[in-house]
């Protein structure tokens, strides 16, 4: 089931190409100026075509992300981590990854206030989704690939929490252009960090979803009666 890999490796490849297409678009049609400075993501994706397709990315980047986030919640729980911190990182993943669809859908220019919110949801709530998994990453017994994978995993999310602590100062101080500078790195960086998962994705076994906890056994008759003359199913 090494295909299960390719899940987190599609996420980070369609995503980092979907919005760097946005940002083509925008500038091409004149949408956001160069010359003016770097622009925000979200300004990248306000108007039309490209606002079209940005919450087509946004809304399957959403999906796939979910869909990680519960199979690497299960695959934690299958090595004997049924702890707080395992279901943490789950409601992170499933409240980080609804704001994914947020800010695609509600564009800056239509509604800022909701666009915001999903802004947050994304990038804040993401990045404690990734310090959990890491805190799990170290946990978790076993840790395949664990001699590469925990530094290159913790620095990744020490670099996230410095760049979203350098692009709040500099948005708040006027310095928008570097601010989305730092936008963009933070974005590559969470597609590296969601493309991470295939390292561990790739010892799954199996995957199944269980509807029931008793398996169905097939009814049937059987050929000896009873004292009462009634015959018994099985």
């Amino acid at each position: 089931m090494w295909l299960w890999a390719l899940l987190p490796v599609c996420l980070a490849l369609f995503g980092t190409l979907g919005i760097w297409a946005v940002f083509a678009v925008a500038v091409a049609n004149g949408t956001v100026n160069l010359t003016e400075g770097v622009p925000y993501i979200s300004k990248c994706g306000t108007y039309p075509p490209q606002s079209c397709l940005f919450s087509q990315v946004c809304n399957i980047c959403s999906v796939l992300a979910l869909w990680i986030a519960v199979i690497r919640f299960q695959q934690v729980r299958d090595y004997g981590d049924h702890g707080k911190a395992n279901t943490a990182s789950l409601v992170l993943g499933f409240i980080s990854s609804l704001g994914i669809s947020i800010l695609g859908n509600f564009q800056q220019s239509v509604l800022k206030t909701v666009h915001l919110l999903g802004v947050f949801l994304t990038f804040m709530l993401g990045l404690a989704y990734f310090w959990a998994q890491l805190f799990l990453t170290y946990r978790a017994q076993p840790c395949q690939d664990g001699r590469w994978v925990k530094p290159v995993r913790a620095t990744c999310c020490c670099l996230c929490t410095i760049l979203v602590i350098v692009m709040s100062v500099l948005h708040n101080t006027g310095h928008r252009s570097e601010a989305a500078v730092c936008e963009w790195t933070l974005a590559m960086l969470f597609f590296c960090l969601f493309g991470l998962f295939a390292a561990e994705f790739r010892h799954i076994d199996c995957h199944r979803l269980t509807v029931q906890k008793r398996a169905l056994r097939t009814n049937h008759l059987t050929t000896e009666m009873n004292g009462s003359g009634v015959y018994t199913l099985s």
